[in-house]
Formats: C-alpha cells, sequence, structure tokens
C-alpha cells in the first residue's frame, strides 16, 4: 500500500514537471501584407468638386451593420433579411465554422490522460494430459475461473508543444472558417442587391418598350391612314408595321431575363421559386454616397483578408507540429485493479493489483521523412504568404475598379441624358418633315430606332451603376470589420446541447 502511494505521488510530480515542456516550431509574425505601404487615398475616387457621383464624408467614415440600408429601400431590406436567416450556403457555411470549432475540442483532448476499462470474465478447462517441469497430471481435467476489473490510465505529456501547436492550428482554422463564414454571407447579400437592382433595370426596359409599343402603334395607324387616303404610300405602312413588331418581339424577349432574376432571388432567400414574385417596380434609384474610408483601412475590413492571414497561422502552428517529431515522447501509464478467480473475492483487498511506470520511444532513423514533412509545412506556409499578399492586392485591385465604374458610370449617364434629349428632338423633326412630305418614312424609322438605343442604354447604365455600387461596397468588405471575427478563446468554448443538435 505504502509503495502504490510513493509511485503514485512521484508520478504525479512529474507530472506536474512536465506540464511547464517548451513549444518547438517557429513563432507567428503576420508578414507584410504588400511591398509597400498603401496609399493615403484610392486612386479612382471622384474629386471633391466633381458634378457627379460622391463618396461619403469624412473619408475615415465606413459602413457598419446592415449596408444594404444605404440604399433606403424597404423591399430590399425585407429580403436581405429573409436571407440572413434562410439562405442554405451560410448555413453551409456556419455548419462548416461548428465542425471546425469540434476539432479544437478533439486536439485539446491529447492534453490529458486516457482513462479506461475492460472488465473480463474468464472460465477455462485444461487439458487432462497436462505436463509441466515439476509435475505430471493425467486422468482428470482442472478448471480455473478467472474476473479481472481493471482501470487503465495512459498520458503523454505535451514536452514539445506538439498538442499546443495543433490546438493552436485548429484555433486558426476555426477562425478562418468564421472568416470564410461572414465572407460567404456577404457575398449572398451582395448577389441578393446586385439581382435585386437587376430585375428592377428589366421593369424599366419594361416600360420604356411599352411606351416605345404604345408610340409605334399611333405611328402605324398615322400611315395607315395616310395610305387609305392615298396620301401616304405602302412602303411607309410595312415600315411601320416592321418597327412595331420589333418592339413587340423585343419587350417579349425581356421576360426570359426577368423570370431567371426572380428565380435566383427566390434561391438566395430560401424560397421555392415556384411559389415566389416580386411585383414590377420601375427602377428609379440612385447610387447613394458610399463612405470608403481609407485604403490602410481595407485589411482590417475584409474577411477574406483575415480568412488568408488565419491560413497562414494555422500553416505556422503546422511546422511546430512536425518539428516536435525530432524529439522523444514521454508515456505515463499506470494500470491497476482487482482480479479473483471468483466472484466472492473480487472486491477484497488481497484481489488489488497494479503497476505503474514510464516509457519513452524516440526514431533513430526515418530515412528524411522528419525534414521532409517539415519542409512540407514550410513551403505550405511560404504558399499561404503569397496566397494572402495575393488577396490584398485583390482587394486594392477591385475597390478601385468599382470606384472608377461607378464614377465614370455616372457621368456617362449625365452624357446620355443629354443624348436621349437629342434623340427625342431628332425624332419630332424628322416626323416634323414626314408629314410635310419632305422626307420617306424610313427617315422617322431611323430616328424611332436612334431614340430607342439612347433610351435602353440610359436604363442599363442606371442599371449597371446600381450594381457597381453595391460591388464597390462589397469590395469595401460590406459593414464588417476584424474585430468581429471571434478570438481563440471564443471559438474554443463547449458546444451546448442545442447547437449540436442533428437537423431535421
Amino acid at each position: 500500500m505504502t509503495t502504490f502511494r510513493q509511485s503514485a505521488a512521484l508520478t504525479s510530480a512529474v507530472a506536474a514537471l512536465l506540464l511547464t515542456g517548451c513549444r518547438v516550431g517557429p513563432k507567428y509574425q503576420v508578414p507584410p501584407a504588400m511591398a509597400q505601404a498603401p496609399p493615403v487615398a484610392y486612386k479612382e475616387a471622384p474629386a471633391p468638386n466633381s458634378d457627379a457621383w460622391k463618396v461619403a464624408q469624412p473619408q475615415d467614415a465606413m459602413l457598419h451593420g446592415k449596408w444594404w440600408e444605404i440604399y433606403n429601400d424597404p423591399e430590399l431590406n425585407s429580403l436581405e433579411d429573409q436571407l440572413n436567416i434562410n439562405n442554405q450556403n451560410i448555413k453551409q457555411a456556419f455548419e462548416n465554422f461548428m465542425e471546425a470549432r469540434t476539432l479544437i475540442a478533439q486536439a485539446r483532448s491529447q492534453l490529458y490522460p486516457t482513462v479506461g476499462t475492460a472488465p473480463a470474465y474468464t472460465r477455462a478447462g485444461t487439458s487432462a494430459n497436462t505436463t509441466t517441469t515439476t509435475t505430471t497430471t493425467t486422468g482428470r481435467n482442472q478448471t480455473t475461473n478467472l474476473t479481472t476489473l481493471p482501470l487503465d490510465v495512459s498520458w503523454e505529456p505535451d514536452l514539445w508543444g506538439k498538442v499546443r501547436n495543433t490546438i493552436h492550428e485548429q484555433q486558426y482554422a476555426a477562425q478562418l472558417s468564421a472568416a470564410d463564414l461572414e465572407n460567404e454571407r456577404l457575398t449572398e447579400q451582395a448577389d441578393l442587391a446586385i439581382t435585386f437592382f437587376e430585375i428592377r433595370g428589366q421593369d424599366a426596359l419594361e416600360a420604356l418598350y411599352n411606351q416605345t409599343i404604345e408610340a409605334d402603334k399611333k405611328a402605324l395607324d398615322y400611315t395607315q391612314a395616310q395610305y387609305d387616303t392615298g396620301v401616304g404610300d405602302r412602303i411607309s405602312v410595312v415600315e411601320a408595321q416592321n418597327t412595331l413588331q420589333n418592339a413587340q418581339a423585343a419587350a417579349t424577349n425581356l421576360g426570359v431575363a426577368r423570370a431567371q432574376y426572380e428565380h435566383a432571388i427566390a434561391m438566395l432567400i430560401g424560397t421555392n421559386a415556384s411559389g415566389f414574385s416580386i411585383p414590377v417596380r420601375v427602377l428609379d434609384a440612385v447610387p447613394p454616397p458610399i463612405p470608403v474610408g481609407v485604403p490602410s483601412q481595407l485589411l482590417e475590413r475584409r474577411p477574406d483578408i483575415a480568412a488568408a492571414e488565419r491560413s497562414m497561422a494555422s500553416a505556422n502552428a503546422q511546422i511546430g507540429v512536425a518539428y516536435a517529431a525530432y524529439y522523444p515522447s514521454l508515456t505515463l501509464s499506470a494500470t491497476g485493479g482487482l482480479e479473483s478467480s471468483s466472484w466472492k473475492h473480487l472486491f477484497d483487498i488481497a484481489s488489488r493489483y497494479w503497476s505503474v511506470g514510464p516509457s519513452v520511444s524516440e526514431t533513430i532513423y526515418d530515412a528524411g521523412l522528419r525534414r521532409a514533412t517539415v519542409n512540407q509545412y514550410v513551403f505550405t506556409y511560404n504558399a499561404d504568404v503569397a496566397s494572402y499578399r495575393q488577396t490584398v492586392l485583390t482587394a486594392f485591385q477591385q475597390v478601385e475598379d468599382y470606384l472608377a465604374s461607378t464614377r465614370i458610370q455616372s457621368t456617362q449617364i449625365q452624357q446620355q441624358q443629354q443624348a436621349e434629349q437629342s434623340a427625342k428632338e431628332y425624332l419630332d423633326l424628322e416626323m416634323g418633315r414626314y408629314t410635310t412630305g419632305i422626307d420617306p418614312y424610313v427617315d422617322v424609322v431611323t430616328a424611332q430606332t436612334t431614340l430607342l438605343s439612347d433610351q435602353q442604354t440610359l436604363v442599363t447604365l442606371h442599371t449597371n451603376v446600381m450594381t457597381a455600387s453595391v460591388q464597390l461596397i462589397e469590395a469595401l468588405g460590406g459593414g464588417w470589420d476584424r474585430t468581429q471575427l471571434p478570438t481563440p478563446e471564443q471559438v474554443s468554448k463547449r458546444l451546448t446541447k442545442d447547437e449540436t443538435t442533428i437537423q431535421k
């Protein structure tokens, strides 16, 4: 009894000492995101004295929370709220994040001892003819009973930080998954807003064609009346008919895109497309002033940049795990329990047995396996650094792209509006020349085609500038910032029963 207590005390003392083991591997530091510091302002931001679209002031302001509310459209707000609840891609990304959290618990379990038991009962009979070195038994069988109730404890102390590095690796991977979730959420939200403005653009085109068809019908009636009274000619009637028919066919074709946009919105908000519809409403919005902030803020606003940085941290921890393989591993094990040939005496003091002992293992030769494994994770880390920097460059490119698109197309809209007014005047003048017999009706058709083309371009520009403004907000990171990324401690919290319920 005394010996067992002494051994247990010695084992506890050694375990306490080993808990302070070191952690091998490189210390993680975030590498520079760019070869040079970001500029103080975006290149494509409109000038303060520009008459076109403007960014919000002050320059260091940023969007927060429900960024789509900047458009002040209740219908869009309602759809976005439904998307945040019912979008299946967001739900999938959330479950992936929850799965990543479970890997932290799996890694952390390796810090603690493993305790197990394997109760057994054995009844055995020996042969009637058995020979040992001392006795010979013949003529009768021997039967033995053995009942064991063991308790096995095994623990491998984390001497070199292999387990701790694994825990850090999984914590960073869970943070990466959290950033991926936010990136997926932002992508789905932006897709919905873009599709919403696209369908409103189709409604504007449909309204334009309805007006054009009505005007073409009046023109056909006029040419027919001229022909019936002998003033006009047949070719003018045919030309008017052809113009009307082309407008009607084009208007019918608009329904294809609108239906597809409507189905896409249903899918985004998690609703069956067969039972979903959006009422017709012409696009009449203009891009609001968007707070773009300063370029240095972009690194903290984009969830994909945060994900790329956490990927580097996870890869760095993997290097530490690989380095730990160079060092010996120590296993402390203890076995104890009860053993008796009869149930009657199983719980007697004399039925106890125990053993305590450490074991050390070290790989002497592995043909370069450990070195190759370390190199593998070094190259993985280097690749993640390149991916991180490429993600940053892409982010700046996208912001500049959509700043330029929003600014330039806003100016183009003003110019196109002037072209539309000129086309209307051109048609009015040409119609006057036709009614006075100066020009043939084909010149009126040319003027009608010019006006319709200019009006189509204007509607398309309105749609494009609205979608570009959404893409700009997405490129800026929406309403997210890095402070919303859960900490390693937060992702390591124990999951609740509700969180681990199987989805029905």
